[in-house]
């Protein structure tokens, strides 16, 4: 697979959840922010499953054929790709028994099993069973008079097998019982200051006779299964409410899609495997064994990470700075400040309340005409939606383009938009076969005898709660330019319009991959005249192969690269006469890197571009994207810093190896640089000094690493 010049999409996808499971040994974290990414990584597990494994299976499934990257058809590479899985989910639970549970009661706290309650505690949490967990269990058995029963996805199980009685002398029935998912996960017990964490599978499973009176229990296994969530729409220009009926049709596909996996707990009754694998049409391949003494389903241990009594257990980061190009802007007013000077906000650091600020005022001022916003996701609760529901209630022209396709918020963003609906918005919901994934908000306020147009671009999602995890990049401006190509883009969305040219604006589908691929060129042919050169990109993931190419090309004229991608990357680094040129680090840490920067050196003029999108098939193709190009001195300044500090970065930076693996980077004797610590310490002056180190980190690369990656290299070969 390493003769590919590529690198498959589902295995690097595979080793970033490794980054990810890597914050769990650093014993510098408290044990409870370590469990907190392992159930990260079970969250993340479950996601791959439920999508990429689903679109797997669905070429697997229709017999269509698909090449992986890696150069194999569907059959292969699954096979290579459950294997990996499987080791993954192994190390999973070797971390949590071996290096997480042993220190459970040194922080007050067990996961105690309900067979090692006392006999007073035992009577505690048999009542909670009798009265709480007993009337919400319903047996489903399944034999030649009753239908196998639609199970769901990623919810606890207990198959139970048993054996007829003297009325009845059939042989073995198996029966299912779902945990509910709308009780807690575990029971609690304070014992001697030590909070006892009961699972309520032990409590049900040590109960069950009382489901199975009079009858014979042949054994009881705890299994959990996930299903294929991957679908597309069949879209078409029909009127919009068949575009919503087929959207509701499919979201109940999702819970009754292919089985794709299935958990078991320990040694599971033979007989029940042989039947729910002959069911589901699945093999040995799909099978993943839980070991004895762990948990099945790590995705529990958020009821322990967000327990009131470890809260401080969480690792504390400093409030929120106020943004770098306007200090003062939490005490003047919002309007006021933007028609003197644009603003940049870098989330988490800079707090997202100037946005919000910016839209109720907007909601509540007799001055705005109008409100344009496209959402993609918001927050329980939203302060967006309330600002707009009152924005409409008095009286303005709202416009919102809700993406009720975005992933996993298919109901809670379609229930949004009728809401907002029937307040009096004008609703798009979405744009035929693409996804909105842009992140633009329009406000239009007539200011004496002239309107002025507010705007905010951003990286990151309308939505308070992610704003305070994902870093983010977002601009407040009332720029005229900007203004008018927002206005112009509004306009593709919601009309019929296509402006020929946008001034700072690049957008997808309609042109994005082949301005980038423009400017790489542009910097392959400076190279080639003995020019200074460089690339500089901060995304999420990089997967589209006609980029990836340029690149290449762009490395093999001597074009020095720097990508940043936190995580799934195709592109195959640091190989000879390929991609010598090229270094990829990833950054995993306390906060998920969600912004995306694009750095062009352009031969001493350099460009900036912000925004929503990724270098993804599906972000050139399938999207409405849109990146926009930094033209303030100041804030170009501030995110030429981002992009060096993510370079300098010592403490949560991945260098990735040709192989596709990756090395944790390590100081090496210098001082340490978190930059999950060090963005809250940007102040003006500090832009000036750090402004001009940045062409020492540019011509750093010039042969594809930086001395640091030489570092990690010879420390591996010494291994």
């Amino acid at each position: 697979m390493n003769k590919s010049d590529y690198i498959s999409r589902d295995l690097s996808w595979l080793n970033f959840n490794y980054r990810v499971l890597d914050q769990v040994k650093d014993k510098n974290k408290s044990l409870i922010e370590r469990m907190k990414f392992l159930a990260i990584t079970a969250s993340n597990l479950d996601e791959f499953f439920t999508i990429r494994v689903g679109s797997l299976y669905n070429y697997i499934d229709y017999k269509k054929q698909r090449i992986d990257y890696s150069g194999l058809r569907e059959l292969p590479f699954r096979k290579i790709l459950f294997a990996k899985a499987e080791n993954f989910t192994a190390e999973q639970h070797r971390l949590f028994l071996d290096e997480l549970m042993p220190h459970f009661e040194d922080n007050d706290f067990s996961i105690t099993p309900y067979k090692k309650l006392s006999k007073d505690h035992k009577k505690l949490v048999k009542n909670y069973f009798e009265t709480t967990i007993y009337p919400m269990l319903t047996p489903m058995v399944y034999d030649s008079y009753h239908t196998f029963p639609m199970l769901n996805t990623n919810r606890l199980v207990f198959g139970v097998v048993t054996e007829g009685n003297e009325y009845n002398v059939e042989n073995k029935k198996l029966s299912f019982i779902q945990v509910p998912s709308n009780l807690p996960r575990f029971y609690e017990l304070e014992i001697d200051d030590c909070v006892h964490f009961v699972p309520i599978e032990d409590i049900i499973k040590n109960n069950i006779e009382q489901l199975f009176r009079n009858v014979q229990t042949h054994s009881i296994s705890l299994f959990r299964i996930t299903r294929n969530g991957d679908f597309t729409l069949d879209e078409s220009d029909d009127i919009e409410a068949n575009f919503l009926d087929e959207l509701k049709k499919k979201l109940k596909t999702r819970r009754s899609g292919r089985v794709v996996r299935l958990e078991v707990m320990g040694r599971p009754d033979a007989w029940m495997m042989k039947v729910l694998k002959s069911r589901w049409e699945i093999d040995d391949d799909n099978v993943f064994r839980i070991p004895k003494g762990s948990i099945l389903d790590l995705n529990g241990l958020w009821d322990i990470v967000r327990h009131r009594e470890f809260k401080d257990m969480l690792t504390e980061m400093p409030e929120e700075v106020p943004p770098v190009s306007y200090p003062e802007i939490k005490d003047e007013n919002i309007f006021e400040v933007l028609q003197n000077k644009d603003v940049l906000l870098h989330h988490p650091y800079n707090n997202m309340e100037p946005v919000i600020d910016l839209l109720e005022k907007a909601a509540e001022d007799p001055d705005v005409l109008a409100i344009k916003i496209t959402i993609y996701r918001l927050a329980k609760d939203s302060r967006v939606t309330a600002a707009l529901l009152k924005a409409a209630e008095n009286g303005k022209h709202i416009s919102v383009l809700f993406e009720v396709k975005a992933r996993f918020d298919e109901e809670n963003n379609l229930r949004e938009a009728q809401r907002l609906q029937k307040a009096g918005c004008f609703v798009i919901y979405g744009i035929s076969s693409f996804k909105t994934h842009t992140k633009l908000m329009l406000i239009v306020r007539k200011e004496g005898d002239k309107v002025t147009r507010y705007v905010h671009l951003s990286s990151g999602n309308y939505n308070e709660s992610t704003s305070r995890l994902y870093t983010d990049l977002g601009l407040l401006t009332t720029d005229e330019v900007y203004a008018h190509d927002i206005s112009e883009f509004f306009n593709v969305i919601t009309g019929h319009s296509m402006p020929s040219v946008y001034k700072n604006l690049i957008t997808a589908p309609k042109d994005m991959r082949q301005q980038l691929v423009e400017m790489i060129r542009k910097e392959t042919e400076n190279a080639r005249k003995g020019l200074e050169s460089g690339i500089v990109i901060k995304i999420n993931s990089l997967q589209d192969k006609e980029v990836i190419d340029e690149m290449y090309a762009a490395s093999q004229a001597g074009v020095p690269i720097k990508l940043i991608v936190r995580g799934m990357c195709c592109l195959r680094p640091g190989r000879k006469g390929l991609s010598e040129n090229i270094q990829v680090i990833s950054i995993v840490g306390h906060y998920l890197e969600h912004s995306r920067i694009y750095y062009f050196h352009n031969a001493g003029d350099y460009k900036l571009y912000i925004g929503s999108a990724d270098m993804m098939v599906r972000s050139f193709e399938r999207r409405l994207e849109s990146l926009f190009l930094l033209t303030d001195d100041l804030l170009k300044k501030q995110v030429k810093n981002i992009l060096q500090y993510n370079l300098k970065d010592n403490v949560n930076a991945y260098v990735m190896q040709e192989d596709g693996t990756y090395v944790k980077k390590h100081a090496n004797g210098d001082p340490e640089f978190n930059i999950h610590r060090e963005f809250y310490n940007v102040t003006k002056e500090n832009l000036e000094e750090l402004d001009l180190t940045f062409d020492h980190i540019e011509k750093a690369v010039n042969n594809g690493r930086s001395v640091e990656s030489i570092e990690v290299e010879k420390e591996v070969e010494n291994k």
